[in-house]
């Protein structure tokens, strides 16, 4: 058929004098139309006798005539769209808009020296097991210490919470009630600064004495998750044939001595007693005063090991606590096998192993997706065909240990101990930091850990993230925030 002229009404209007050439398809009429209305060929709904005309129909077979009308509907250009959200910078927002993006926790408000108090809170968040704990409170208090457990917990509760803000005055109040020397006074009556370790221990102790009890396994949080066990054996070492004294003590935290090391694992003590001393005492063996040796070697590792540096010293003539600055590097993680008896390293070893199998399968691994990024980055440059022989690397790449049947490792006896860590491997998950002078001034800091290479500083109320570098500064050696407390834990199997 010959070319004709044809109208197209849409929307209110009319465009007359179309040509439509009847041997073309009716896509390309769509596309002169799309070219009159700004309505995308997709978009049109074009009324034909029988239905809509579509692309594939034939125009001869519609038999139009010169001067044919075609109704047609449809949205020009785009459809609207909501605005999108417009781009917030970081500078731009509020505190709590920052914490909120980067997934920050809530802070404690400083109630005046309290900073003692919240970095050790803080530093105590880094065990799960203790909220989990805590929730198992049932009653309201009862005693001044069972007030404080609760206190505890409704602390921890609100902080679970993430609020903009938090004030521990509840649990402050608590704390003085039942530790008068926390609430000591100052010049113009302020709150006097104190030893956050002092802060831990009692808290520590408050815990043991009123947390409930797990009935399946008869302990509860502290004496399951972050008390060891000491095999101490003292020997006369001038009368080898008396009988060797041995004896099984707990404890809940370790001491390094900084003034006479310098790595956080070479001088420890526990309980008062370094790991191996030489005494003087009686012998009945000999009837007099003799030398003994006393070796003190662990025999249960808990899941959380606390490590109190030494750092603070009595001055008589100033009469302050004064502070060594001596810079002690602590890991980020440790073996504690070498503290441990034959026989419990003997139990590691299964588990021990597999874990550095797998963390080397793991480096590998990465090792293996930096090469290859490396590789696709030099194919996309040079154009080559490599492209092949990386994809079959990324298959047939070393597997990263994951599925392990930890089962199959950990010693049974260990396995019947939740609490316990059954490798004797440990990673840093929280550190409390003082910087200043003396015990009794100065600023104290909790840091603890979020994931790889990712950490809370907790400053009082403001909370910003740092990374492992920043961590491993705080060794000491100078008037910057150096560790007083660190808390390991044990490796998990996962």
């Amino acid at each position: 058929m010959p070319i004709i002229n044809v109208n197209v009404k849409w929307s209110g209007k009319k465009f007359d004098m179309i040509e439509l050439d009847t041997d073309e398809s009716a896509e390309v009429f769509k596309t002169q139309i799309f070219s009159q209305t700004g309505v995308p060929p997709e978009r049109q709904k074009i009324m034909v006798k029988g239905g809509m005309l579509k692309d594939e129909t034939d125009l001869n077979t519609l038999n139009l005539k010169d001067g044919h009308t075609f109704m047609m509907m449809g949205t020009a250009g785009e459809i609207s769209k909501p605005p999108p959200k417009p781009v917030q910078f970081i500078e731009d927002m509020s505190d709590a808009q920052v914490a909120k993006a980067m997934d920050i926790p809530t802070g404690l408000d400083n109630l005046g020296n309290t900073c003692y108090m919240n970095s050790t809170l803080q530093c105590m968040r880094a065990m799960p097991e203790l909220r989990s704990a805590l929730d198992k409170i049932q009653s309201t208090g009862g005693d001044q210490r069972g007030k404080l457990t609760v206190g505890l917990r409704d602390l921890m509760k609100r902080l679970e919470e993430n609020p903009e803000q938090c004030t521990p005055m509840a649990f402050w109040m608590a704390l003085q009630q039942v530790c008068p020397q926390f609430a000591q006074r100052g010049p113009g009556n302020m709150p006097m600064q104190h030893d956050a370790e002092e802060c831990w221990s009692e808290i520590i102790t408050i815990l043991k004495n009123k947390l409930p009890i797990d009935e399946s396994t008869s302990h509860n949080f502290v004496d399951e998750y972050m008390t060891g066990r000491m095999r101490i054996e003292t020997k006369c070492l001038e009368a080898p044939e008396e009988e060797k004294q041995v004896v099984h003590e707990p404890f809940s935290k370790m001491s390094c001595h900084i003034s006479i090391c310098k790595r956080v694992f070479e001088r420890m003590d526990a309980n008062g007693r370094s790991l191996k001393e030489q005494l003087e005492k009686n012998s009945p063996t000999l009837d007099r005063t003799a030398q003994y040796e006393r070796v003190s070697q662990v025999e249960r590792l808990p899941k959380y090991l606390t490590v109190h540096f030494i750092r603070f010293f009595w001055k008589p003539q100033e009469r302050i606590r004064a502070k060594i600055l001596r810079k002690v590097v602590f890991p980020l993680e440790f073996d504690a096998t070498s503290l441990c008896t034959l026989e419990l390293q003997s139990k590691f070893s299964k588990a021990k192993g597999k874990i550095k199998e797998v963390e080397d399968l793991k480096l590998q691994k990465k090792r293996d997706e930096k090469r290859r990024k490396v590789d696709d980055d030099t194919v996309m440059k040079d154009g080559s065909s490599a492209a092949s022989s990386s994809s079959s690397a990324a298959t047939n790449g070393p597997k990263d240990g994951s599925g392990v049947n930890w089962a199959d490792y950990i010693d049974p006896e260990l396995a019947k101990d939740p609490g316990c860590n059954p490798s004797g491997l440990y990673e840093l998950c929280a550190v409390l930091t003082h910087i200043g002078r003396s015990a009794d001034s100065g600023h104290y800091i909790g840091w603890v850990k979020k994931d790889h290479d990712e950490w809370h500083k907790f400053d009082d109320d403001k909370v910003s993230v740092v990374r492992d570098a920043d961590i491993e500064k705080l060794a000491g050696g100078g008037d910057g925030h150096t560790a007083y407390i660190v808390l390991y834990r044990a490796k998990q199997l996962d």
